[in-house]
């Protein structure tokens, strides 16, 4: 059991899953704050709005109209970053110019018809059929590509050009470098402890309970001991599976329970609308048995006092070590304290 002086008093943590080091510097939290403050913009909620590109029968920015769509709707992007008919060529001049050419396909999930909608104000049962169509997009796209990964970015702050809710999959014929650092480390702790490292990592979590934020039957969330955003979490199943495909029905519906419950207590933080990048990593796609890998969801929120000042990765953090202020401990402690009735719902 670490000393509480240990977590008070500047330290490092190792990140299993990265194999890289964060600073934690809890005493900064007492700094006061003149650096830049978000202004908190609230905007007329409307269903429907016939400016916005994404919304069912409105023309595209690529010029396609959209179907008057009534639930969940996929379409291939239309200002897509991999394309499926490129080369994947390799030219290489020297060892100091190296060009790989790639091929894949990204995809836009519109998650509702519903303009004024996120995640965490739609229910179980819309939020589950968002889940369907990441397990079919999955599995229709791991028979082409290597790498297959689910995305959202939440929130004008995480450079979201729109506000209708949606995701993203891009899939690639190569394997990114996040997730080459985590088939790494989860291979090397596999074949070392033959059991996977998140589920072995969940068990010390079970002992501690010091980072645990909600879990039910199936699910899981945690503060990651390593967390680099103040309030970062972590999502996985309680057994071993390596891809969205794999899912049973009864998963599915506690996957979708669990999601609503964490996204209501992001927003109840501060009462805004939680900003956040958040992502699936499956088991890559390549044929390779890949034992160790255990399907898990990131999210990586920047917000850090209030719903008007964020987290900037800038500075030391980019030229030298990620750091944070906030400890786990803590982040973990306020987000499992809130309620999971949405705050829009008691106003």
């Amino acid at each position: 059991m670490l000393d509480k002086k240990v977590y008070s008093n500047p330290h490092r943590r190792y990140n299993p899953l990265s194999g890289e080091w964060v600073l934690v510097s809890p005493h900064r939290t007492k700094r006061p704050w003149q650096g830049k403050k978000d202004k908190q913009i609230i905007k007329e909620k409307k269903e429907y709005d016939p400016e916005c590109y994404l919304c069912p029968g409105n023309e595209r920015a690529g010029g396609n109209i959209n179907p008057k769509y009534k639930s969940t709707f996929v379409f291939n992007n239309d200002f897509s970053a991999l394309l499926s008919e490129s080369t994947t060529d390799v030219h290489n001049s020297n060892e100091l110019l190296k060009i790989e050419g790639t091929q894949g396909e990204c995809k836009v999930i519109c998650f509702s018809p519903n303009h004024s909608v996120t995640l965490a104000e739609m229910s179980a049962p819309e939020i589950r059929k968002v889940i369907d169509m990441w397990v079919e997009q999955a599995e229709e796209l791991a028979t082409k590509y290597k790498w297959v990964q689910v995305f959202e970015n939440k929130g004008e702050i995480m450079g979201c050009s729109n506000p209708h809710p949606h995701g993203q999959i891009w899939a690639s014929s190569f394997i990114p470098n996040e997730a080459l650092k985590e088939i790494d480390n989860q291979g090397t702790y596999f074949n070392k402890h033959k059991n996977q490292l998140l589920l072995d990592y969940m068990e010390e979590e079970n002992i501690k309970a010091k980072r645990k934020v909600i879990e039910n039957d199936f699910w899981i969330v945690l503060v990651p001991f390593w967390a680099i955003w103040p309030f970062e979490t972590l999502l996985f199943p309680k057994f071993h599976i390596k891809r969205l495909q794999d899912l049973s029905t009864d998963e599915r519906e506690s996957l979708a329970s669990i999601l609503k419950r964490l996204l209501v207590k992001y927003d109840n933080l501060f009462n805004t609308s939680f900003p956040y990048t958040m992502g699936w990593h499956a088991a890559p796609n390549d044929g390779l048995e890949y034992s160790g890998w255990q399907l898990h969801a990131h999210f990586y929120p920047p917000l850090l006092r209030s719903a008007g000042i964020k987290k900037f990765m800038v500075g030391y953090e980019m030229l030298a070590e990620v750091q944070r202020d906030i400890t786990p401990e803590e982040a973990a402690q306020k987000l499992s304290n809130q309620t999971e009735i949405h705050y829009l719902e008691t106003l």
